[in-house]
């Protein structure tokens, strides 16, 4: 027995140098093109008998304009930045440049107050293994690009530094097959999207 569990990153809510963490903006105009654009490659995902969401409203809003109405789930929120909260990296590393290092190097370091990337790691991976299966059960997640990311470090039982190297571009979907604990990597052709 074993599900196939399809991850897509959701649309842009603004410029990557202006990401906020733990932020919780709406898709900006740039995200609802991206969305228009993506939408013929990525419908037929919709077919999925479970259709889940990130709790954020870039997330939410991804989901319903692509027709699959998903259920939001509060496990797959993004990371708890603590009182890092709707900070810059760029604002961070000015005011405790030593904190920014420790959370980089040390996936157990939580000195924003708030989760530790193995902690968020964990939290997404509960999640995953924790799916329904059943003899090829279809499951869809639209979620933060950071939830994404977790996913695929729990499924491929990497080391958490990889989490920072795996970039997941907007609309961008990754699917895992298999089950709790064991899982593997099915990578997709990418959907193209056309720039405003």
């Amino acid at each position: 027995m074993h599900a196939r569990v399809t991850l897509i990153a959701a649309a842009r809510s603004g410029s990557l140098l202006a990401e906020r963490f733990d932020d919780d903006r709406p898709l900006d105009q740039a995200g609802w093109h991206e969305v228009r654009s993506a939408a013929p490659a990525l419908l037929p995902l919709g077919v999925a008998e479970l259709r889940y969401c990130s709790p954020t409203a870039r997330s939410r809003a991804t989901g319903d304009a692509l027709g699959f109405c998903p259920l939001a789930q509060p496990a797959l929120r993004d990371c708890d930045m603590g009182r890092w909260r709707g900070l810059t990296l760029a604002e961070v590393t000015a005011r405790e440049p030593a904190a920014v290092d420790a959370w980089l190097s040390d996936p157990r370091s939580a000195p924003h107050g708030g989760e530790s990337l193995l902690a968020f790691i964990s939290r997404i991976g509960g999640w995953l293994d924790t799916r329904p299966v059943g003899d090829g059960a279809r499951i869809l997640a639209v979620a933060e690009p950071a939830v994404v990311r977790a996913a695929l470090v729990h499924g491929l039982k990497a080391p958490p530094s990889t989490y920072w190297n795996v970039d997941m571009r907007p609309l961008s979907t990754v699917t895992l097959t298999g089950h709790g604990g064991r899982w593997n990597l099915r990578l997709d052709a990418p959907v193209p999207v056309r720039t405003p």
